[in-house]
C-alpha cells in the first residue's frame, strides 16, 4: 500500500512529488487533541515534511522543518526521514482564531511574523541549515519561497487539510513540483497555465475519493496525479517513477530520553535527585511519558 508517488514528465523538465495524507493527519490531530486551526497548520507541515523527506537519497537521511512565529500557535515543527516516516507537533494545539473573510482557517495569522528553518542531516560532518523569513505563514507559500531562496530551486508547493463539521480530517495531502536543469520553456508555460486553473488540493482529493471508491491508496494517488495533469500537452505528460509511503512514526524510547536527560549537567541532575527523587519526561511528538527512578538518576549522575 502506497500513499505517495514520485513522477517525472516525458521531456525531463520537471519532477512531481504527490501524496494523500488524510489518515496520518487524523492520527496527529487525535494524538495532540488539536483545534481545527491547529490541525490545519500541523497537517500541512507534516505533509510537506513527508514529501521533502522522500526527496532525500538515503533512508536514514533526516530533515527538520520548523515554522516559528510571534502568533498564538508559536511553532509548528516536523521531522522526516528518507524512509518516509514523519513526526511533528504544534506548540499550542488549542490555538483558535476567527475564520478569514473567505471562510478559511487562518493558519498564517496563527503563526504571525517569524522564520522558516529547514535542517538537513545527510550524514555529513555538518548539517545543512537554511532559514528565511515567513512569507505568509500559510506553509505552502513559505516553502515555495524557501526552495527558491535557500536551494535555488524553482518549485511549486500545494498543501491542504480539510476539516469536516464533526471536526474529523476529511482530506489532506500535498504536491511539490520541481523544475529540472534544462527544463523546456514549453513545460514551464504549460505548468503555469495548469497551476493557475488548479482547484484547492483538498477539493481534488475529496473528488478523487468520491469517484475512486474502492481504490487502494496507491490507486487514489495515481488518480489524483492524473486528475491534476490531465490537460498537460502530451510532450509534457507525467509518468510515475516510484511509489513511496509517508506515515506517522515516533522513534522516541527510554534510552533516547535518558540521553536527553544526561545533557542537563551534574548540578541540575543532583538537584532533581535531592529535591524530587525521580523524573518524568514527555515526548513532544507522541506525548509518551518516560519515568526515571532515583536509582536510575543516581546511576546516570555517576556516569556523567
Amino acid at each position: 500500500m502506497s500513499n505517495s508517488l514520485i513522477a517525472i514528465d516525458k521531456s525531463g523538465s520537471y519532477r512531481v512529488y504527490i501524496t494523500i495524507t488524510t489518515d496520518m493527519v487524523q492520527k496527529a490531530a487525535d494524538l495532540h487533541d488539536t483545534t481545527p486551526l491547529a490541525a490545519a497548520g500541523l497537517g500541512r507541515v507534516l505533509t510537506a515534511a513527508g514529501l521533502m523527506g522522500i526527496m532525500m537519497k538515503n533512508d536514514k537521511d533526516k530533515l527538520t522543518v520548523s515554522f516559528k512565529g510571534d502568533g498564538p500557535a508559536r511553532q509548528i515543527l516536523a521531522t522526516a526521514y528518507g524512509n518516509g516516516t514523519v513526526k511533528g507537533y504544534i506548540s499550542n494545539p488549542y490555538v483558535d482564531l476567527p475564520l478569514k473573510a473567505e471562510g478559511k482557517l487562518d493558519v498564517g495569522a496563527s503563526l504571525g511574523i517569524g522564520e522558516l528553518t529547514v535542517i538537513k542531516d545527510l550524514g555529513l560532518k555538518e548539517p545543512y541549515i537554511g532559514t528565511i523569513a515567513l512569507v505568509s505563514g500559510e506553509i505552502a507559500d513559505d516553502l515555495t519561497a524557501y526552495f527558491f531562496i535557500s536551494e535555488q530551486q524553482n518549485s511549486s508547493v500545494a498543501l491542504g487539510v480539510k476539516i469536516e463539521k464533526d471536526l474529523s480530517i476529511g482530506a489532506a495531502g500535498g504536491m511539490i513540483i520541481q523544475m529540472l536543469p534544462g527544463a523546456a520553456e514549453g513545460a514551464i508555460d504549460a505548468l503555469e497555465v495548469m497551476l493557475d486553473k488548479m482547484p484547492p488540493m483538498t477539493t481534488l482529493i475529496s473528488q478523487v475519493k468520491e469517484e475512486g471508491a474502492g481504490l487502494s491508496e496507491e490507486g487514489m494517488v495515481r488518480k489524483l496525479l492524473e486528475e491534476i495533469f490531465k490537460e498537460m500537452p502530451e510532450e509534457y505528460a507525467v509518468r510515475p517513477l516510484e511509489e513511496r509511503n509517508i506515515e506517522w512514526n515516533c522513534d522516541c524510547s527510554h534510552e533516547r530520553m535518558q540521553q536527553a536527560l544526561m545533557t542537563i549537567g551534574r548540578k541540575d541532575m543532583t538537584e532533581i535527585i535531592e529535591e524530587d527523587g525521580q523524573a518524568e519526561l514527555q515526548c513532544q511528538f507522541c506525548l509518551n511519558k518516560y519515568n526515571f527512578s532515583k536509582e536510575e538518576l543516581t546511576e546516570m549522575l555517576n556516569n556523567m
